[in-house]
């Protein structure tokens, strides 16, 4: 599956390539590189000893009382401090001495010798013009007597030595290529543990959650960036699920609330198409109709100011306005329902006049929801309390009935839209339940408050807050 071909696979990959590229690097560039340094050093040094035999050999050959004999004795004592072999090479190239020999006695010809063939650089690696069974370091140094060449100086060691230090710097190497890689393996194992299994759980879970599986839980607590982002997706994955939920329920109350007058109003006009109910009775019924289709234009206009409100965000006409005169206003387009129940108005104005800087036709609506709301659940010959206050730069508006009250347990879900409590059904048949919603988002909108007191069979008041005008009142 294209899943498998991970990151993290990739990784190990790259990780598994550079742990063989390491070893070849040093098994042949770096090996090389180091082998020809030590040769080059080593080479260096047998030239400082062959350039200071020869011009030991130089003044000497001068000298009446210096014999070859005590030449090549000193000759062979530098090979026993050295490990080196020192030759005394003829210009024709006849081997004149070998200190590695006791006698120091050859007389072998080099063939074909040819001094020319080292003038290139100050040391050759080889057989040596065939004289070795194995590869040595051989540096020439001439020794010049009378402004002439009379011979050369020449200084072997085994190339071994060369490669026996080689093979223990390749050993170091080695060991210190393993620390690093046990190193970078503990930190593989540290980065596995902490990112790479949480990102794992992560993606698992953004897949879940793809095919609507909004139930899953990332199990990843971790006080990190990626412990917050899993916490994050958790409460994501929380929201969304009750939103799906909140959706069900929007959906199925606007189906109820949409259906029932539906059905009233075609059961009433069946009714009187099929002569059920007499032509004289056809007014009253009409007037049914009529309320019901009210009712649908009324939670139609409601779904469209919240919808509104949600998708545009609610923009706000903020002006500097009395907010004791919209309240007489408001409480007077309710009189002809106040009179059915015989419910009356206590106002409670502070000063005359007292202004808020708010969106005035949208307070008007608040208002105009709550007071609508008190009068649906007040019980009849009962009192409304409508209250403005002032406190530092805020301005105090209850709205407060003698009602039902609302159930404790109902309190935080009377701002959800559709919402109604059990004991509202009975009495609120033409509310659409999105009036406090709407109410919430408006007072939301200001930045603002709005909480709610209820007791069940005493009464609820709901106040909210709106800042005090800065602005002088007359």
């Amino acid at each position: 599956m294209k899943h498998k071909s991970t990151v993290y696979l990739k990784f190990i990959i790259a990780y598994l390539v550079f742990a063989v590229l390491s070893i070849l690097t040093i098994n042949t560039i770096t090996s090389e590189m180091a082998r020809n340094a030590m040769i080059r050093a080593k080479a260096a040094e047998l030239y400082k000893e062959a350039t200071a035999i020869a011009n030991t050999y130089s003044k000497n050959l001068s000298n009446k009382n210096f014999t070859a004999a005590d030449f090549r004795s000193q000759l062979s004592n530098i090979d026993a401090m050295t490990s080196t072999s020192i030759w005394i090479l003829s210009t024709n190239g006849t081997i004149l001495f070998d200190s590695a020999i006791p006698s120091g006695q050859v007389s072998t010809v080099l063939e074909p010798f040819d001094p020319d063939d080292l003038t290139h650089d100050y040391y050759v690696v080889g057989d040596f013009y065939g004289f070795f069974k194995e590869p040595v370091i051989s540096v020439l140094s001439p020794v010049t007597a009378n402004f002439r060449r009379q011979a050369y100086i020449v200084v072997h060691t085994p190339l071994k030595e060369v490669d026996e230090r080689l093979a223990t710097m390749r050993q170091i190497a080695y060991l210190t290529f393993i620390i690093i890689f046990s190193v970078s393996l503990i930190i593989l194992i540290f980065f596995t543990t902490i990112i790479y299994l949480p990102l794992r759980k992560i993606t698992k879970a953004a897949r879940e959650y793809t095919g609507g599986n909004l139930d899953y839980v990332i199990d990843v607590d971790k006080d990190d960036e990626i412990g917050r982002l899993a916490a994050s997706l958790n409460l994501m994955a929380s929201e969304l699920s009750r939103a799906e939920e909140n959706q069900k329920k929007f959906i199925a109350n606007v189906s109820h609330d949409f259906r029932s007058p539906l059905t009233s109003i075609r059961g009433y006009l069946e009714a009187m198409v099929d002569g059920t109910i007499p032509p004289e009775m056809h007014e009253k019924y009409i007037k049914i109709v009529l309320n019901e289709t009210e009712r649908l234009t009324k939670l139609t206009n409601s779904l469209l100011t919240l919808n509104n409100l949600n998708i545009r965000g609610t923009v706000l006409d903020v002006t500097d306005f009395d907010i004791n005169k919209v309240v007489k206003n408001t409480a007077a387009t309710f009189e002809g329902s106040c009179m059915e129940k015989k419910i009356r108005f206590k106002l409670v104005l502070t000063g005359q006049t007292l202004f808020v800087t708010a969106d005035e036709e949208k307070i008007k609506q608040v208002l105009y929801n709550l007071i609508d709301n008190a009068i649906k659940f007040s019980n009849p010959s009962s009192t409304i309390k409508v209250e403005t206050t002032e406190k530092n730069d805020k301005v105090f508006v209850s709205v407060k009935d003698s009602g039902i009250g609302i159930p404790k347990d109902s309190l935080k879900q009377i701002w959800d839209r559709f919402y109604k409590t059990d004991t509202s059904r009975g009495k609120d048949k033409k509310g659409t339940g999105l009036g406090l919603s709407i109410t919430k988002e408006i007072i939301n909108a200001h930045h603002e408050n709005i909480n709610v007191i209820s007791t069940e069979g005493v009464g609820t008041e709901f106040i909210f807050t709106l800042p005090k005008s800065k602005e002088l009142e007359d």
